[in-house]
């Protein structure tokens, strides 16, 4: 077997390197990229698993290196620690016939894999939930989901201690002079934190839009860390934002969660009631009570007081309430995303909860194209015709 994949293998490889996609219809080039992506994920998980066996065979030393994941990152091109997962994720897959199975077949690709396997161990009984989920959406929400699993398997005393002596923050220059930041805290820290730096960045970014930057959003964000900081140049600004504490009523009036409650910051994850209701003294806490079927309560506590739909539209769909992202199948979009009306206002469509939707740029204006199709936005409006150029004076 092994003569046959590795002859395969070397086969694909010169057909690879001979393949000229000018050459191809833009069809069939959809296609190519299709069994690729599959061809890779499946070559990925059985390079693997080749790897776990040949460390296993003493091979990496033969080749000159002392840890197996620091030869397999050298001859796959990739870093140490991905080299390290690809390998902890192949020995674990054992446990997830299922996963492995997918793994094999080029469905899933190990960062994928990765996620399903850890919730799994976590959450028993969660592999094939997990598998549909990582079928029909991008990685992205399949570690929200993952994530949320793993984090609701903990008692939330305990998950709160964790956080707690698991924050920290560090700082120092790399080669090319610049300061570089890493660190992680607890949720109700956080979250505000960063939910202000999203506002502030996509304020600095409008701005320099406006005046003509292509600059990537993360060199916005970091302006806007400094702006909210107030250490650069000109007045501190930077918009308020809001903490949001979405709590089952009967938890926040007992003082603790039952199974199947929810007590958790909407972006950050759960919380034990009891740093729900101390979080209440914060000017820019907003407490979210709900029965599990709908929003009993929008209570806003401090200066800040924004619109109470916008507050609900935020939270995101029942019954998790942890945040809003793109409506659109397989869209994992957080950020920059806009409120579309379901039923165009110009069809009548009322602004209301049921009629809204968050959606990203380029799905928003899709649906606005499929409206206008479907003439749900009304005549086009009619531009007036430009003046003709004045006379010149006799």
């Amino acid at each position: 077997m092994a003569a046959s994949l590795l002859e395969s293998a070397w086969a694909l490889r010169a057909m690879l390197c001979e393949f000229d996609p000018a050459l191809v219809s833009g069809d069939d080039a959809v296609a190519v990229v299709e069994a690729l992506a599959a061809t890779e994920k499946a070559c990925a998980a059985a390079r693997a698993r080749a790897a776990l066996r040949a460390a296993a065979c003493g091979g990496h030393q033969r080749q000159g290196f002392a840890e197996a994941c620091d030869w397999l990152a050298r001859t796959s091109g990739t870093s140490v620690g991905q080299a390290r997962a690809a390998m902890a994720s192949a020995s674990a897959a054992d446990a997830c016939p299922a996963t492995t199975a997918a793994m094999a077949a080029g469905e899933l690709s190990l960062a994928q894999a990765e996620v399903i396997i850890r919730t799994a161990g976590d959450c028993p009984g969660s592999e094939a939930e997990m598998l549909a989920l990582a079928a029909r959406c991008g990685l992205s929400a399949l570690h929200d989901e993952g994530r949320r699993r793993r984090l609701a398997a903990v008692e939330r005393d305990d998950l709160h201690r964790r956080q707690q002596r698991a924050r920290e923050l560090r700082h120092w220059r790399d080669d090319t002079g610049m300061v570089r930041l890493a660190g992680a805290l607890p949720p109700e820290v956080g979250v505000p934190l960063v939910n202000r730096l999203d506002a502030e960045t996509d304020r600095v970014r409008r701005a320099a839009r406006a005046e003509g930057s292509t600059e990537a959003r993360p060199a916005h964000a970091a302006d806007a860390l400094v702006s909210l900081l107030g250490s650069g140049p000109g007045p501190r600004r930077g918009p308020s934002a809001d903490l949001v504490v979405v709590c089952d009523l009967g938890a926040y009036r007992r003082g603790h969660t039952h199974p199947g409650e929810a007590c958790h910051i909407v972006g950050g994850g759960p919380v034990p009631v009891a740093v729900a209701r101390q979080l209440g003294d914060d000017a820019f806490l907003k407490a979210v009570l709900h029965d599990g079927a709908r929003i009993e309560t929008v209570a806003h506590l401090g200066r800040h007081i924004p619109a109470e739909l916008r507050t609900a539209l935020e939270l995101g769909p029942l019954p998790h309430l942890d945040g809003r992202r793109c409506v659109e199948e397989g869209c994992d979009r957080r950020y920059g995303l806009e409120f579309d009306h379901v039923d165009p206002v110009a069809n009548g469509g009322p602004t209301s909860f049921d009629n809204l939707q968050p959606r990203c740029w380029p799905h928003h204006r899709a649906k606005t194209e499929r409206d206008r199709a479907a003439g749900l936005l009304g005549p086009e409006p009619r531009r007036a015709s430009p003046r003709p150029p004045p006379r010149p004076p006799p």
